[in-house]
């Protein structure tokens, strides 16, 4: 792969190469990116999504919106220290192209902002819940109208697919979705392959998969203009990963590793001298004893330590980034930056103790339990609705339901059973986690109930 390719400022549609060095320097295509997802009103939602704690009463716990804006600033600081290093390493990318180092952090810091943005209400139980659905769930009915890797798009419902499909999918009157450019759509797919075959044990980027059947040739479109090499997938298309994605995804390590953390310890879910002993073996090389014995307030000493352990891990990362820059380019880097970390092993302990006393916490398990419920139940009614509609069958109660919730939301009519689950599925996990409850309440009836009480 070849950086020249990589950071094409190419969007959908367009009849012409567009070129860097004709860029207007006050409004460069890669920060065009950044405005687009950020107006999106599939980012605004965010702002009522759950990262660790569903439907919190408390301003301390970051939403899914908050988590989205610290990874992105994280992230263009990774993206601008290795690009300085990429463009001394490779100066024809600035001499001839007038590529400059704010470039690789514009793409990491918008492709960042957007990584949530596929995600369900009710954090990662709401994948599984509409994964359920179709799996043990009245779903299933719908298996013999699929083909195998349709289905396993829906059996595995994946948040990073729904997010490209958000991103790039073309709507009514709106061809190529937010149109961003390929070098952030790229940067963006962190499991750059359709849902078959599923691989166990594999490279990182096989993980998961990023991309549902209806946007694959729009991805692969976008692959073959970046130049991504394709991956030897028996049965199925994968490329590996865009270089940037390995930035992207260690933001979003580093700020789930050290800000769940934090809010589990403002939430009073772990203790703070426990806590922060974590911490500091963290960032023992760089603290100033000294300053942090003179802060006499928890969260200013929280706030100090959480400063540092970024940092520390922003440099350790860009480091490991620039020494496999090769093997990136070639395709051949099969886990993520993180896990070559020197601090390995206080990630590791720190992860632990958030999967211990915050992840399984009672509040978290019973909300996540309910969310089940809740997006099962609306699946039930949008899915029959969607298909009864393709099909020429409605019931009274499906037009209701037709005319009360936006399900097709500006996306082209369905023409098949595939693509009237995908809309059913899309509407759901593009819910933010009260409108999931405020919709329940409607189809069940309990809102009449609240209010004649």
């Amino acid at each position: 792969m070849q950086w020249e390719q990589l950071l094409s400022l190419r969007r959908e549609g367009d009849t012409h190469k567009r070129l860097r060095k004709e860029q207007d320097e006050t409004r460069l295509g890669f920060e065009v990116d950044y405005d687009r997802i950020i107006f999106s009103p599939y980012f605004r939602s965010l702002q009522d999504k759950t990262q660790v704690i569903p439907l919190s009463k408390t301003d301390f716990v970051h939403t899914r919106l908050t988590h989205s804006l610290e990874v992105s600033v994280v992230g263009r600081s990774l993206g601008r220290l290795a690009g300085a290093q990429i463009l001394e390493k490779h100066p024809q990318l600035a001499q001839v192209h007038g590529y400059r180092f704010n470039d690789f952090g514009a793409i990491v810091a918008a492709a960042a902002l957007a990584h949530d943005i596929g995600n369900p209400p009710f954090g990662h139980s709401g994948e599984q819940a509409i994964g359920s659905f179709f799996d043990i769930g009245p779903g299933r009915r719908f298996k013999e109208d699929l083909t195998d890797k349709q289905y396993a798009d829906l059996l595995r419902f994946e948040g990073n697919a729904h997010g490209f499909r958000l991103l790039a999918a073309s709507r009514e009157g709106v061809p190529g979705g937010s149109r961003l450019s390929y070098a952030t759509l790229g940067a963006f797919t962190k499991y750059p392959k359709e849902s078959l075959p599923h691989q166990k044990g594999g490279p990182i980027a096989t993980k998961k998969f990023g991309v549902f059947q209806s946007e694959v040739q729009t991805f692969c479109e976008i692959a073959e203009e970046l130049g991504l090499k394709s991956m030897n997938l028996q049965g199925g298309i994968g490329y590996c990963r865009h270089p940037l994605t390995y930035l992207v995804e260690a933001a979003d390590d580093i700020c789930y590793t050290i800000i769940d953390f934090e809010d589990g310890i403002n939430l009073g879910l772990i203790p703070e001298d426990y806590a922060l002993e974590y911490l500091i073996k963290l960032v023992k090389d760089r603290i100033n004893t000294e300053k942090y014995r003179g802060i006499s307030h928890m969260p200013d000493r929280l706030g100090y330590l959480r400063a540092l352990a970024i940092g520390t891990l922003v440099q350790d990362a860009v480091r490991i980034f620039m020494e496999e820059e090769e093997a990136i380019l070639r395709g051949e880097l099969t886990v993520a930056l993180l896990d070559k970390s020197r601090f390995k092993a206080q990630i590791e302990d720190i992860i632990r103790l958030s999967v211990d006393r915050i992840y399984q916490a009672p509040e978290v398990v019973e909300k996540e339990v309910a969310g089940y419920k809740i997006l099962s139940d609306i699946l039930e009614v949008s899915t029959g609705a969607m298909v009864a509609k393709l099909q020429g069958n409605t019931t009274s109660y499906d037009q209701l339901i037709l005319k009360m919730l936006p399900l097709e939301n500006g996306q082209p009519v369905a023409n098949s059973v595939y693509e009237a689950l995908l809309q059913a599925c899309s509407f759901v996990a593009s819910l933010s986690d009260r409108a999931a409850v405020h919709i329940h309440n409607k189809i069940t009836g309990k809102q009449l109930q609240d209010q004649n009480l």
